[in-house]
């Protein structure tokens, strides 16, 4: 073991090398790692007694930086309360009963399983991936809320939240990070996102996974990857390149997210619990609309409630055009339109309210949609 004695601690010159390995010394970082970023400091100052040591330190003090802020131990206490999850979903996200029931079910055996663990005489010999959170797959169409219900488990769970978009990945080392030896060298997303968690079990969204890459190739390495992060066989000592020492996904929950099925790797459709999203029928955007788009739409516009107001009979108007969209993020778009619309013509002293009916619907829909029927 490297003696850090060695440092000439009392010269200013090396006070900055001094401070990188107090901090190394404090930390949390396993003692292989430690002892490797010790080996690495001394090799710095030693350049410095020679009087180049500029870049070398620079490279160092960023790979002892990110070594430090990897939340090693540190671990989120899990809300298993079933009651306050089912919640958390109704709060955001109308309908998707099965959806819904589904996630409960899991968020139930995880439950189970935290209740197994606290009895170490059961917990003897059950191997570790007994107690891990399940890899969901959530599939459907956009804008039918796949996203925003992660987000909603992390918050029940209180979990920290983190999202990577794989859409269009342009190299495997985005993920898995890229070698010191390289210029501009930092480590992949996976790690990137546990620092920025700042816990070792956050839900992690691999959104769009379906969509990592058009080149066959590429998309092959990436979805190699994918199976390593996600695998409970092999995600337990994760070897980001840039860190060049494993870290432990198993505590993850991750989430991914598809338009389709037909891209992803058979080998790493077997690791994912598929749930599919449904498309919502107008009856269901109504409501939606009415009771979650309305009130966010308002706010966000500035309008008080009185200012804006639709007819029931008017709804399926609104609605109807997007009816061959699955989601509703047209529909938030369309609603957007009419109460920037409204917001014109008050503040233009036009009107001081508006109630948009049957009649003047069409004044408030935007030109290229229309009205159906």
């Amino acid at each position: 073991m490297t003696d850090p004695s060695i440092l000439e601690t009392q010269s200013q010159t090396y006070s900055d090398i001094t401070e990188l390995l107090e901090k190394l010394e404090a930390s949390k970082v396993p003692a292989e790692l430690k002892e490797e970023g010790r080996k690495m400091i001394v090799r710095v100052y030693r350049m410095a007694k020679k009087g180049s040591y500029s870049s070398e330190f620079e490279t160092t003090a960023r790979y002892i930086d990110w070594v430090l802020n990897i939340p090693w131990e540190t671990m989120s206490p899990d809300s298993l309360d079933l009651e306050k999850i089912r919640l958390e979903l109704d709060k955001y996200h109308y309908g998707l009963g099965k959806v819904k029931e589904r996630i409960l079910a899991y968020m139930a055996v995880m439950k189970l399983r935290q209740e197994k663990q606290m009895d170490t005489s059961e917990v003897k010999g059950m191997t570790t991936s007994y107690l891990r959170p399940p890899v969901l797959c959530f599939v459907g169409l956009q804008g039918l809320g796949k996203t925003t219900i992660a987000k909603s488990i992390a918050n029940a769970l209180g979990r920290k939240y983190v999202r990577i978009s794989l859409a269009a990945f342009g190299s495997i080392a985005q993920l898995r990070g890229s070698a010191r030896s390289n210029p501009d060298a930092e480590p992949g997303l996976i790690i990137q996102a546990i620092r920025s968690a700042g816990t070792l079990n956050p839900v992690i969204v691999l959104d769009e996974i379906d969509k990592a890459s058009g080149i066959e190739s590429l998309r092959n390495d990436i979805m190699a990857a994918l199976l390593e992060i996600l695998d409970p066989a092999q995600n337990e000592s994760f070897v980001d390149r840039y860190i060049n020492f494993p870290v432990d996904l198993s505590k993850c929950f991750f989430i991914t997210t598809a338009n389709t099925l037909g891209t992803i790797s058979a080998a790493l459709l077997d690791r994912l619990e598929i749930i599919r999203f449904t498309s919502y029928s107008d009856d269901e955007k109504i409501t939606i609309a009415k009771s979650y788009v309305m009130p966010r739409v308002i706010a966000e516009t500035g309008l008080k409630e009185d200012q804006l107001k639709i007819t029931d009979e008017t709804w399926p108007l609104i609605v109807r055009p997007m009816g061959y969209d699955a989601g509703i993020r047209q529909l938030e778009r369309t609603m957007n339109n009419l109460a920037r619309k409204v917001a014109y013509q008050i503040i233009t002293g036009e009107t001081t309210a508006v109630v948009v009916t049957p009649e003047n619907v069409k004044r408030y829909l935007p030109e290229d949609l229309g009205v159906l029927g």
